[in-house]
């Protein structure tokens, strides 16, 4: 499986490292983007219903969580796997983000995240009300197609599954700032690779929207380097060489950004990497 291919974090772990309580206390702000709640007893009871196993659930979700935040993303995988529907998420965002920054071979990074749609798909069904579970599977999802190509994910009709799973999180949780984000790239991905006119009139795509989106979540998490980096990848989509400079400038703060975790030491390095 794509998921025991070693993907080795490339920068010290020790920043990123939370042990025992020091998670708790790190986690508003580790989970700034994506509201997801600490899973403690009472939070996994209320969630997923197991009452009789929230404790020791939850002890395990914690050092699962523990594992991906400092850069262990194919533990993290592991651990997740076994977990359940809120385990899904660890897993998948773990195999997102190995996907996008650490694996280097294409058809290795399609089967992580293809697996990753499979739990993401399993983990709606289970808990529709959930929030994560709808915005994990867009952003495996969202993922997929960058790799395989926009073009060829919107004829597979991934285009639609992403809006729609995006859309629920914004209705179950409107302060989800990573699902504004990826409602601004949706957008601008789309009309980058189509075109403005056959994007609206076929995916409902649109400039204006998409700004709104990254502007609503710079709002949301100031903080955020891939708030800004991704907003810059955007108006360069929508606008090229026209937002060039605002594009550079959100860069920049993306690239001053003080990273919490290994997700955000590897999005704050390749904002870097984007202005040299």
């Amino acid at each position: 499986m794509a998921a025991l291919q070693m993907l080795r974090f490339p920068y010290d772990q020790k920043p990123y490292s939370y042990g025992g309580d020091e998670l708790h206390r790190a986690w508003g702000r580790l989970h700034a983007g994506d509201k997801e709640p600490f899973p403690d007893a009472a939070v996994v009871e209320s969630v997923s219903g197991k009452g009789n196993r929230a404790a020791a659930l939850a002890s395990q979700l914690q050092q699962a969580w523990r594992v991906y935040h400092r850069g262990d993303f194919n533990e993290a995988i592991a651990l997740g796997s076994k977990l359940g529907p809120l385990g899904a998420t660890i897993a998948n965002k773990a195999a997102a983000v190995a996907a996008t920054y650490l694996e280097e071979d294409d058809c290795r990074a399609v089967r992580m995240l293809q697996d990753a749609a499979k739990r993401a798909g399993a983990a709606t069904a289970a808990l529709p009300d959930y929030p994560n579970g709808w915005y994990m599977q867009a952003f495996v999802l969202g993922r997929y197609a960058q790799r395989v190509s926009i073009v060829k994910a919107l004829a597979e009709g991934v285009g639609g599954k992403v809006h729609k799973a995006l859309e629920r999180v914004i209705e179950l949780e409107p302060g989800h700032a990573d699902a504004h984000i990826a409602l601004g790239l949706y957008h601008a991905e789309i009309i980058d690779k189509v075109g403005a006119l056959a994007g609206r009139l076929t995916h409902g795509a649109d400039a204006a929207k998409s700004v709104k989106y990254f502007e609503q979540a710079l709002r949301l998490t100031p903080a955020s380097a891939i708030a800004h980096m991704e907003f810059a990848n955007g108006l360069l989509m929508l606008h090229g060489d026209r937002q060039k400079e605002r594009a550079i400038d959100l860069y920049r703060k993306a690239a001053a950004c003080k990273p919490a975790d290994a997700m955000e030491r590897l999005d704050v390095e390749q904002a870097r990497a984007e202005l040299e």
